[in-house]
């Protein structure tokens, strides 16, 4: 699980790897086990938490360069 303060502090490339890397691993979590529900809860909420953490920090800049330019 990352900190926000870790999010922050990565470029805008590797935050988009990031979350590709995340949606990947909960993909896997919740389809891996066909059939059967899967023990690990704990993975599907930490890729879930990653993912909306660095979503929402990508979309605060982006949100920051516009009013900039405004």
């Amino acid at each position: 699980m990352s900190n926000y303060k870790d999010i922050q502090k990565k470029n805008d490339k590797d935050l988009v790897s990031f979350v590709k890397e995340q949606r990947e691993i909960l993909r896997s979590a919740r389809f891996g086990a066909a059939g059967a529900g899967s023990a690990d809860v704990k993975t599907v909420r930490t890729a879930k938490t990653d993912i909306a953490r660095s979503l929402t920090e990508l979309n605060a800049r982006k949100r920051q360069e516009a009013n900039k330019s405004a």
